[in-house]
């Protein structure tokens, strides 16, 4: 049986505030920051659900 991704309680609490807040991101910062937090608590346990945050961290680093 394939191990639960550590974040995805919040990757899915995300998505229902988004949805009930017309994807207007903004009214959702806490939920993302919960999302941003989770990640960085599981960095490396190859989080399917952390995916697209860790890109966001390195970013930056890549545009240099």
């Amino acid at each position: 049986m394939p191990k639960k991704d550590p974040c995805q309680k919040q990757a899915c609490e995300i998505q229902k505030c988004l949805q009930a807040n017309k994807y207007i991101e903004s009214r959702c910062a806490d939920v993302i920051q919960a999302m941003r937090n989770c990640c960085a608590a599981h960095v490396g346990e190859g989080s399917v659900c952390c995916s697209g945050f860790v890109k966001e961290h390195a970013a930056p680093e890549q545009k240099k």
